[in-house]
């Protein structure tokens, strides 16, 4: 008999989130794959469930895909959770389901909170279209980079941040899109749920001016217009853009990172890089629109 691979989501905060299928699930388990067994077993002593636990994150998983096929071909139930939310979204699960999957092994998934989701409701911005980012790099300059990328979804953009991290986070947002409505959505359906909203710029100061954040946070950054979307295309192409001091004064207008511009620019014009960020600089400088 075949068993099933059960991806099971868990409560991002609040445990009367769990559903009877998840609670249920995982009493059935044969055994629990799970990102941290400490925080599983305290789940499944609220549960009043006793099942064994595997640990299973992302620095040992690739060494335990082959043993956990093999117990669900034994005909063992397995289920999978991470330490809240839907495994597989920002988690490494999704290399184990994509195994079971190519081996021709039944998964199921048991649906529960995500925090994407519920960020994005929570938020109030208009988010007909959406992008998950996950976690952006940790370095600026990395940072930046990205985002400039990200400018262009034409949609609402998603993106999760530790509390450590959020301020510095939330300044490059208002670096590389300073007129965007933006939304700090904080320990959701816990106690203390918050959300924070303003221009990127007026919110990234305020939450600067916090002595610390607490827990864990997700960025929810509002669609850009259609004039902007269409301006950051323009710079993206350089389109209308006839000489190399049009597209910088049309990527600065744009709000794209000056590193970023002058890497672009170099290729496009056949420029030096170094050359080309002095250009930048200088018409920043200058006050050039968007800079």
């Amino acid at each position: 008999m075949t068993g099933i691979l059960s991806v099971v989501g868990t409560p991002i905060g609040n445990l009367e989130d769990a559903s009877p299928r998840v609670r249920r699930t995982l009493g059935e388990a044969n055994v629990i794959l799970c990102e941290d067994t400490r925080v599983t077993a305290r789940l499944l002593s609220a549960f009043d469930l006793h099942v064994p636990l595997v640990r299973c994150d992302e620095n040992v998983i690739a060494s335990r895909v082959a043993t956990t096929l093999e117990r669900v071909e034994a005909g063992e139930r397995v289920a999978f959770v991470s330490d809240a939310g839907m495994p597989g979204v920002s988690d490494p699960g999704q290399r184990l389901v994509d195994a079971a999957l190519d081996a021709g092994l039944p998964v199921e998934v048991v649906p529960g909170p995500s925090a994407v989701t519920c960020a994005v409701v929570a938020s109030g911005l208009a988010c007909e279209h959406f992008f998950f980012e996950g976690f952006l790099p940790r370095r600026h300059s990395a940072q930046v980079v990205r985002l400039g990328e990200l400018a262009q979804v034409p949609g609402a953009i998603v993106c999760y941040e530790s509390p450590r991290r959020v301020a510095a986070t939330l300044a490059s947002v208002a670096e590389v899109m300073p007129g965007r409505r933006v939304a700090l959505v904080r320990e959701l359906t816990k106690l203390h749920e918050e959300v924070v909203r303003d221009e990127a710029t007026a919110l990234a100061a305020q939450i600067a001016a916090r002595d610390e954040v607490r827990g864990e946070c997700v960025i929810v950054i509002a669609p850009p217009t259609a004039d902007e979307l269409e301006e950051r295309r323009r710079a993206a192409t350089g389109a209308g853009a006839a000489t190399l001091e049009d597209a910088i004064r049309d990527g600065l207008a744009a709000g794209e990172p000056k590193s970023a511009l002058a890497k672009r620019l170099a290729k496009a014009f056949s420029v030096p890089r170094a050359q080309v960020y002095d250009l930048v600089v200088a018409a920043a400088e200058k006050g050039a629109p968007g800079a």
